[in-house]
């Protein structure tokens, strides 16, 4: 790229705010647990001709970068990306070099933030935010906009204690929104939605029961390979997997509520042994029925 069109300067409209290395060094960094996830830099740069930047070693933030109108091109490590209109990108922090610039035709104008923070790794890490991921299509919302407006606002009213914390809050709830967007809302449910419902309705209503896959795959003619693959995909657990965490919800209501024998709840909910009841139940619970009544107990004296 031409050195000519490159341009570090501000542009008509735009907004841009970095959080000083002292506020950093001595109202958020001393503040790990308040602040695991904070921001470094916002902005918003509109119609961005000649927007240019060039980071060799990478960068210690994450960038996230959400594209309104034009497009913009970016290269990480030895991989080139184009960025268009309701499209995003959000980098890792990385040691990979980094080059992202305007389009000279149609250029961009986009929001962005750079974050980072002592939770970064396992952050990129859980959501699987790598540099080959790309631009990621996100159709236009408002309200995206609007918490973007209200975390720059919080930064803009000073570096108070308050206000740093209100806007590194509305962070986590801004990233949220990019990487889960809100699923358009449908006139009336699908299909598979009913039955997963269905599913889910009959199983708690026969909870005394030993329920099979087959029987609840057979209550909708489906084979059970594609029920299951429904029932996981709808609620992210399989059918048998979601019929324990039901009994043993059930369970825990039992236990707290009255002082029925453990084999009996048992019993009541479709297990013939109790012992294995309680290894279910410890499995899933992380204590023995008999420990979870005496903190329940415990709880119930001292509240």
């Amino acid at each position: 790229m031409s050195s000519t069109l490159r341009r570090r300067d501000g542009f008509d409209g735009e907004k841009l705010i970095g959080i000083p290395s002292g506020v950093l060094r001595d109202v958020i960094q001393p503040n790990p647990a308040l602040f695991p996830l904070y921001i470094t830099h916002i902005g918003y740069f509109p119609k961005a001709l000649f927007h240019y930047r060039e980071r060799r070693k990478g960068c210690e933030d994450n960038i996230l970068i959400y594209c309104l109108q034009g497009k913009g091109h970016y290269v990480i490590g030895d991989q080139r990306f184009e960025v268009g209109a309701n499209q995003y990108l959000l980098l890792p922090a990385t040691d990979l070099y980094i080059r992202y610039w305007a389009d000279y035709e149609d250029p961009w104008t986009i929001y962005w933030v750079h974050f980072t923070g002592p939770q970064i790794d396992a952050f990129n890490q859980t959501l699987h935010i790598v540099p080959e991921n790309g631009p990621i299509n996100l159709a236009f919302n408002e309200h995206i906009i609007d918490i973007w407006h209200k975390t720059y606002q919080s930064l803009e009213w000073g570096y108070s204690l308050d206000n740093l914390a209100q806007a590194n809050m509305r962070l986590t709830y801004l990233a949220s929104l990019f990487i889960y967007p809100p699923k358009p809302s449908l006139p009336e449910r699908s299909k598979k939605d009913d039955i997963i419902s269905a599913a889910i309705t009959f199983m708690s209503s026969n909870l005394d029961k030993k329920l099979s896959v087959e029987e609840l795959a057979q209550q909708h003619q489906l084979s059970c390979s594609y029920f299951s693959m429904l029932f996981r995909k709808g609620t992210g657990m399989a059918p048998v997997d979601y019929l324990i965490h039901l009994k043993m919800r059930k369970a825990c209501q039992l236990i707290y509520a009255d002082d029925a024998k453990i084999k009996d709840i048992a019993l009541s909910l479709g297990y013939d042994d109790p012992f294995y009841f309680s290894r279910i139940f410890k499995k899933n619970i992380g204590q023995s029925p008999e420990q979870y009544r005496l903190t329940v107990k415990k709880s119930q004296s001292s509240g």
